[in-house]
């Protein structure tokens, strides 16, 4: 379902929204045990390698610092103003590089490297230039224009100058946060950002030769209206980003402390926020962008794009990526790793991550081998969550089973939403509607067979749907 489109039916949206994994893995990372550690993953390395052709590898640097806290903020970040904080995460983060190298082949060249948070831009652009090199040093790179290099970033932190010391250490990608420009907003999340300093920074990107700018948006903030919210559009595209990423708020204040900081009656209701959702699909459309799947739009020109024409788009931690067949290793604090058929994740708290790389170990926290109906469903429902269908001849051949047969309950559980016009199946394939799309986790959910009650997953866990 390539470039196909989205139709917004309000009356199916407010149905549909409750809670539901994102899927950027499948098994969610709720399904994550902690009998999986070190010698596990050594183990799932090392059978990745040794490959007549060498499976690449993307990187994942996790920074964990922010200077000041943003409300509606649910990462896994430390609030701190000591700059010196960076120096030693950076001084243990060099060992973990030094300590997983070694777990593969010196043929698997890295295709994609991110930098998140946090705040990458915690650190000084030089900072980040030298944790560059010394990945670099471990690992071999592919040659620059089969390589993916981005980072996060906080306009208010960083300079046009910055955006030159990155672009020379490789970095040909930037994602932007700027949530909403309305100041009445952007004083109730605790993130006072100007229009100008924003618009500097995506200029010093296109100056310096970054292939693509990315900018994040959030409906849903306290004191949001449709007025307030098509000036931050009008604003946004004027610029004209390669791709846009439109996150929905997610108010769980008892999983995520800074959100108890806005107040529930100051938040819009859900008629306002569907609204706001609309108003942004609508808008996007006119402009030209395509609408990727989830949160994400792209320019029809953009790898992105292209990537989800060709069919060989990808999803994962990092979000929506074109770099599908490659294992995922994961650096810093609360980062995952997906290597071969296996998951794991470094402890979220900074001084469980530092024990264990003074004690010369690899930071697994939590992990788990995929067994083999975690393959085929994994697989299905990334072909949804990446091209709003299953090409179920595709998955017979693949995984050798009778389709009908192996997902009969998942079938069952799609019947309601065929019926309310939300998906179209056929022996051939599973098809997401115009109005499906903007609910591809409902669907995957139906394959998902940790969502089951006896699982033991609580729907709190996840986020709404819409």
């Amino acid at each position: 379902m390539v470039n196909s489109p989205v139709l917004f039916d309000q009356e199916l949206l407010s149905r549909y929204d409750r809670p539901g994994p994102r899927y950027t893995s499948y098994p969610t990372a709720p399904q994550f045990r902690a009998d999986f550690g070190e010698v596990q993953l050594r183990e799932a390395a090392a059978l990745t390698n040794g490959d007549p052709i060498p499976r690449p590898l993307s990187i994942y640097a996790h920074v964990p610092f922010c200077t000041s806290p943003c409300f509606y903020c649910g990462c896994n970040r430390i609030i701190t103003r000591d700059k010196a904080r960076g120096d030693v995460y950076l001084t243990r983060l060099y060992r973990e590089i030094g300590m997983i190298s070694t777990l593969f082949d010196r043929d698997r060249d890295v295709v994609q490297l991110h930098f998140g948070g946090g705040t990458p831009n915690f650190l000084a652009a030089e900072q980040i230039a030298e944790v560059v090199d010394v990945i670099r040093s471990h690992f071999p790179f592919a040659h620059a224009d089969k390589r993916e290099c981005s980072i996060e970033l906080d306009p208010r932190f960083v300079t046009p100058d910055d955006i030159r010391v990155l672009a020379q250490a490789g970095f040909n990608r930037a994602s932007l946060g700027v949530q909403d420009f309305d100041p009445v907003v952007q004083k109730a999340v605790n993130r006072i950002q100007s229009v100008e300093e924003t618009l500097e920074i995506i200029q010093a990107c296109r100056t310096n030769g970054l292939r693509s700018v990315n900018v994040d948006l959030i409906y849903g903030l306290p004191l949001q209206t449709l007025e307030g919210f098509d000036r931050t559009l009008d604003i946004t595209l004027e610029a004209r980003p390669d791709r846009l990423a439109i996150y929905s708020y997610a108010h769980l204040p008892n999983l995520f402390r800074p959100q108890q900081q806005i107040r529930a009656e100051d938040l819009p209701s859900p008629q306002v926020k569907l609204g706001l959702l609309q108003r942004a699909i609508e808008r996007l459309g006119e402009a030209g962008y395509v609408y990727i799947g989830m949160d994400h739009f792209a320019l029809p020109e953009d790898d992105l794009a292209r990537a989800q024409s060709r069919g060989d788009l990808h999803r994962n931690f990092m979000g929506y990526t074109t770099c599908a067949d490659s294992d995922l290793i994961g650096l810093g604090v609360s980062a995952i790793s997906h290597v071969g058929s296996s998951f794991s994740q470094n402890p979220r708290d900074l001084p469980s991550w530092e024990r264990a790389i003074d004690e010369g170990r690899l930071p697994v926290w939590r992990g788990m081998h995929l067994d083999a109906d975690d393959v085929i469903r994994g697989d299905v429902i990334q072909q949804l969550m990446c091209h709003g269908e299953i090409d179920i001849p595709q998955v017979e051949r693949r995984h050798v089973v009778d389709f009908a047969e192996y997902f009969a309950h998942s079938l069952d559980q799609l019947k309601p939403l065929e019926g309310d016009g939300l998906v179209d199946v056929s022996s051939q394939a599973i098809r997401a509607t115009a109005r499906g799309r903007l609910l591809l986790r409902v669907l995957a959910a139906c394959f998902d067979r940790y969502l089951a009650p006896q699982a033991g997953v609580a729907p709190t866990q996840f986020s709404r749907t819409v």
